[in-house]
């Protein structure tokens, strides 16, 4: 498996710790009930969601980031 999922993969697998934006809203709109696009983690993204060093994203943090906006925002 690839270190990244930088600009330029020709397909493989997807590493789930260094997924680009394209990547993980083409998995998060296969797995959920509606689509989502690019724009809607980048928001996250510029709202505070982290990101790896070279802008990739870690699907496993991205979900944990998520999920503690989502508890933040209940209280």
């Amino acid at each position: 498996m690839s270190d990244t999922n930088a600009e330029g993969r020709q397909g493989g697998p997807l590493n789930p710790q260094a997924l680009r934006l394209e990547d993980l809203a083409r998995i998060l709109s296969a797995s959920g009930p509606r689509p989502v696009t690019v724009e809607m983690p980048q928001a996250d993204i510029d709202d505070g969601a982290p990101t790896n060093a070279d802008g990739t994203i870690n699907l496993l943090e991205y979900a944990r980031w998520l999920i503690s906006e989502m508890l933040r925002g209940s209280d």
